[in-house]
């Protein structure tokens, strides 16, 4: 089976959708990608074939499959929609696997919601009968190195951990250090594509309590290591419940909102930041 993912990243969308799809992708064997070489990408570190669009037409997108005659069209993309998806099966009659954050209506042949808090039912009516439900923490797609961190018993190294994602466009991080007692130790984790390293970099240099993790390898041990995890609502905390971790979730953007919901109803620690 061929497969192509359509999906972007940026240092204003964030890296969320491409890591989570390279997760799924380790269950194909031929794989390729389709993106926008956006600014802050994540391009150069897929390892797969990278067919770079022109741009975000569905018509470019449709010619790539009839060209490379994909089996199987893989959708992580907020900007196409029912229609659009209905269209690229009307032209190509490819598979169609949709990912779902916001329980949107989707034509697709696999409707995939990896949140907590989906369910199939949700999507009652919302997409084909015919159409797999794959919903809810059991599909979470968590990478290896946190189930194997998840067996470990860690000694705390760090009062806190903050990450807010890799690229933390509303520095939600500096915000929340700047908060916590200056007695208490804490790992902030972002990525080089963070337009606030600067600001970041000062506050570390003002407060020996503090170190920040750049482009960090271990994430799954770091946060083991931490006794508070202080996060966004959004994949990473499928990771803080494999690890049984105490966390407050913190919601900034609209589509984490369900999530963050879920959560407080579940009396999880929530904090809306919108």
């Amino acid at each position: 089976m061929k497969v192509l993912f359509r999906s972007d990243s940026s240092t204003q969308i964030g890296f969320g959708h491409i890591k989570r799809d390279l997760v799924l992708a380790k269950q194909y064997e031929d794989v390729s990608f389709a993106c926008l070489p956006l600014e802050g990408s994540l391009i150069d570190e897929i390892p797969y074939p990278v067919f770079e669009l022109q741009s975000a037409s569905i018509y470019e997108l449709i010619h790539l499959i009839k060209e490379h005659k994909f089996d199987l069209l893989v959708i992580d993309h907020y900007e196409i929609k029912a229609d659009d998806e209905k269209l690229i099966k009307l032209e190509t009659g490819i598979k169609i696997l949709s990912f779902d954050d916001t329980i949107n209506p989707h034509h697709c042949d696999i409707l995939l919601n990896v949140n907590a808090c989906a369910k199939a039912s949700d999507y009652e009516g919302l997409v084909p009968f015919k159409c797999e439900l794959r919903c809810g923490f059991s599909y979470a797609l968590i990478r290896d190195d946190f189930y194997i961190e998840a067996k470990e018993k860690r000694d705390k190294i760090w009062d806190f951990f903050i990450c807010m994602g890799g690229t933390d466009i509303k520095n939600i991080s500096l915000s929340i250090a700047n908060e916590l007692s200056s007695n208490k130790k804490i790992a902030i984790a972002t990525s080089s594509s963070n337009k606030n390293l600067k600001k970041l970099k000062n506050l570390v240099k003002e407060n020996p309590n503090i170190k920040l993790f750049i482009d960090y390898d271990n994430i799954a041990r770091l946060m083991n290591e931490s006794e508070k995890l202080i996060i966004s609502a959004s994949s990473l905390v499928n990771e803080a419940l494999l690890l049984k971790a105490k966390f407050k979730a913190i919601c900034y953007i609209e589509n984490q909102r369900p999530t963050a919901d879920w959560l407080a109803k579940k009396g999880y620690e929530v904090e809306y930041r919108l």
